[in-house]
């Protein structure tokens, strides 16, 4: 029996020696696996802030881009409104009657004469008639009618030998008010 009892000692300190192995074991991988628990928690809450931080950067770019082409959209109809209004006034201008058109054509050579004293003028065809009338003055007898100008109103003047050409039609006079006034029409069509 003393072999058995040294046996049965050596089976039950291999079973606790083997069970202290498994303990351990378990601790060692029960340790590695919060370990890894923790790595994954890390990676996720990295992983999860940087797609956050990617979907606000996305989001915040699609806003403005939202916001450009909607400014850009009322810019393009403000601008249209703004041209419609423009074309308008000419249109508008060139319905006046011809005692408008033949005392406009009557100031805008007397201020030209004071440049070009002696040349051709010319209007457009529906004021040739009032430029006609303007030219029989005396004062105006350097000038003659030339040929019809494709403009809206107003008069082209042309110096002895074309040599110095002076604009003031209808539509030069409006591109400049349309261009000093364009900032107050603006602010108070659109406020």
């Amino acid at each position: 029996m003393g072999l058995e009892a040294v046996l049965e000692e050596i089976r039950e300190k291999g079973r606790k020696e083997a069970d202290a192995i498994r303990a351990e074991s378990k601790m060692d991988s029960d340790r590695i696996l919060a370990e890894a628990d923790q790595k994954v928690a890390g990676i996720k809450a990295e992983a999860e802030e940087a797609s956050t931080k990617q979907a606000a950067r996305v989001t915040a770019q699609e806003i403005s881009a939202a916001n450009l082409l909607v400014k850009r959209e009322i810019l393009n109809t403000q601008k249209g409104l703004l041209d419609e209004v423009y074309e308008g006034t000419i249109a508008e201008i060139a319905k006046l009657p011809e005692s408008f058109h033949r005392e406009a054509i009557k100031k805008l050579l007397t201020e030209a004469k004071k440049e070009i004293p002696k040349g051709k003028i010319h209007c457009n065809a529906r004021d040739e008639a009032a430029a006609k009338a303007v030219l029989a003055e005396k004062e105006f007898s350097g000038f003659i009618l030339g040929e019809p100008a494709h403009i809206d109103g107003g008069i082209l003047i042309e110096g002895e030998g074309g040599e110095l050409q002076i604009d003031y039609s209808y539509r030069t006079f409006m591109n400049k008010v349309w261009e000093s006034g364009l900032k107050d029409a603006s602010d108070i069509l659109f406020g």
